[in-house]
């Protein structure tokens, strides 16, 4: 019986945490650490008042919480690249390291990989296939910089290209941990064949909070 309550929540907790995303249109950077610290408190109270399995409430407050913390709080860092000087040249660029970086990965990996990179976590990815994802996202990296943004230098390039390489990368093995860890082969069926939503969106919640930092403090136009 407590197995649908937590699932209710877990749900509640996901739907809290994709509308807190929309706080930082408040203009004041006080609102997002607000409505997250709110959120936090809220569903900490929930599993403190409705307890069921002692021995399991811990994990599955744990469980709770991530549903609102970990792809609202990363995914919110692209709504704030949006934001700021350039911050559609931004985006295409996240989108363009990462996609870069998967493709040659894969394609690397595929032809050359011998050495297991984490076989405990992904067993097909490779040390090769990894290497070739950096050098692939460095080469899309450059080719934004041709194409749809040139205020970039070849520094930013290369910097933001090693740095979301490989934050994306390590996106996509804690997913795979995720999943392994819970059971399931994809994170959804929305898109059949492509292990869901989620799938698509690994490596950018890792790489989107490192661009939008990297944006704010380190790039000079």
């Amino acid at each position: 019986m407590a197995l649908p309550s937590r699932r209710g929540e877990g749900r509640g907790a996901a739907l809290a945490g994709a509308l807190s995303v929309f706080t930082v249109f408040a203009g004041n950077p006080l609102v997002p650490l607000m409505t997250l610290t709110l959120l936090v408190l809220a569903f900490c109270l929930i599993a403190l008042f409705r307890l069921k399995e002692i021995r399991q409430a811990a994990g599955d407050a744990a469980l709770v919480l991530m549903g609102f913390l970990y792809v609202p709080l990363l995914l919110s860092h692209l709504v704030m690249i949006r934001m700021l000087p350039y911050g559609i040249s931004w985006l295409f660029l996240i989108m363009v390291i990462v996609m870069a970086g998967d493709s040659a990965a894969y394609y690397v990996g595929s032809s050359f990989g011998k050495t297991k990179l984490y076989p405990a976590v992904s067993p097909k990815k490779s040390v090769e296939g990894s290497l070739g994802g950096l050098a692939g996202s460095v080469i899309g990296a450059l080719i934004s910089k041709a194409v749809f943004f040139p205020e970039l230098s070849v520094v930013d390039c290369i910097a933001t290209a090693l740095l979301l390489g490989v934050l994306g990368q390590l996106g996509d093995l804690f997913e795979s941990l995720i999943k392994r860890s819970c059971g399931v082969k994809d994170s959804g069926v929305i898109f059949p064949g492509h292990g869901g939503i989620l799938d698509r969106l690994d490596s950018i919640l890792f790489a989107a909070p490192a661009a939008f930092y990297y944006a704010f403090f380190l790039f000079r136009s």
